[in-house]
């Protein structure tokens, strides 16, 4: 009856646990910069290629990086600083259209002219473009700060080219004024654009390769979006590993007290069911944990017997109140027997007158 007490309780124990493991999977919340495909549902965690200086009074790893990643702008004309699920460690001066107070938050900028240009604040959160993993970064500074040599000799060559169309259209100039409406100018909707920056991570699986490596590929005609790409290992996905909240010295105490209260519930049902038994004789081996219990009681008084025995103040109490209980036993005989040996002595002398 034991045995199939402790299958049943256990049994009951492994589907409750198997049940709170599903719905903590489900329920659980993702871990910063982590993510899980949707069609191979392998686990990606891009935390090891994060960027982040040690605590105060800290000292770094040998192996960790301090510093931000960088790639290098070629024909853009500036060199690009980027961290990855968080603001990069190196501190900004001003950033240009971007209040003080996000300055901390940018993910990702460049230094043209003197001046720092933000291309995307702080995202910890990855997502998937069909099988591309990509981290994108938005709100940076205004598209229409910041423009190159490039961009600008591109927008002249685009405002030439429009105003030769037009010109080219002289017949139907007075038509267009009458019949089609003038458009009303977009300017400041252009200028409230930010720039943004769209990072694909690739998967890289030299084991010599460094752990991260950034590469700028282009950037928007209108320089609002950058576009990039970080070859990692980070980036191959994998299992993901969860931490035990118990170690094993938790779980053979768990499996204990589960043992102990199966033999305690069990022991008392079959006690007090099959045998009869009542008050404290319904708990199992009543009669071994009894005589336990005596032996443990007699060897406490030998115990504490033979140490009060080692101890010199009981010792010579014990001895002195023996020894003054003698001689006061001695004194009150002596002083007895000279009492009736003087009232024998006055007898015989009344006898004798």
């Amino acid at each position: 009856m034991r045995v199939s007490l402790f299958c049943a309780l256990v049994a009951l124990l492994q589907s409750h646990a198997a049940f709170g493991a599903s719905s903590n999977d489900k329920s659980k919340p993702i871990k910063p910069c982590t993510i899980r495909s949707p069609s191979t549902d392998r686990f990606f965690d891009l935390n090891p290629i994060h960027i982040s200086l040690p605590e105060s009074g800290k000292k770094a790893h040998k192996d960790d990086k301090t510093d931000d990643w960088h790639a290098k702008g070629y024909d853009y004309g500036a060199n690009f600083t980027i961290n990855f699920c968080g603001p990069v460690v190196e501190e900004l001066d001003d950033v240009v259209d971007l209040e003080k107070s996000l300055w901390r938050n940018v993910s990702a900028f460049y230094e043209m002219d003197g001046k720092q240009y933000s291309i995307g604040l702080q995202n910890s959160e990855p997502v998937f473009r069909g099988r591309k993993l990509v981290l994108n970064y938005t709100g940076g500074s205004l598209c229409s700060s910041g423009h190159s040599k490039r961009a600008l000799l591109s927008h002249e060559a685009k405002d030439l080219s429009t105003k030769k169309i037009i010109d080219d259209d002289d017949d139907d100039d007075e038509d267009d004024d009458d019949d089609t409406p003038k458009k009303k100018p977009t300017k400041g909707k252009d200028d409230k654009r930010r720039k943004s920056t769209v990072i694909s991570l690739l998967c890289e699986k030299d084991p010599l390769a460094p752990k991260a490596s950034v590469a700028f590929v282009a950037a928007s005609e209108d320089e609002c979006t950058y576009f990039f790409e970080a070859r990692t290992s980070a980036a191959c996905g994998g299992i993901e590993v969860e931490r035990q909240t118990l170690g094993p010295g938790g779980v053979f105490g768990v499996i204990a007290l589960i043992a102990i209260l199966v033999y305690l519930v069990g022991g008392c049902v079959y006690q007090r069911t099959v045998m009869h038994q009542r008050g404290w004789r319904q708990l199992p081996n009543y009669s071994m944990w009894a005589s336990i219990g005596g032996f443990i009681m007699d060897m406490f008084i030998i115990i504490t017997s033979s140490c009060s025995r080692c101890i010199p103040s009981f010792r010579n109490r014990g001895y002195s109140r023996v020894s003054l209980g003698d001689d006061n036993g001695r004194g009150r005989g002596r002083g007895r027997n000279d009492d009736e040996n003087r009232l024998i002595d006055q007898l015989d002398e009344e006898w004798e007158d």
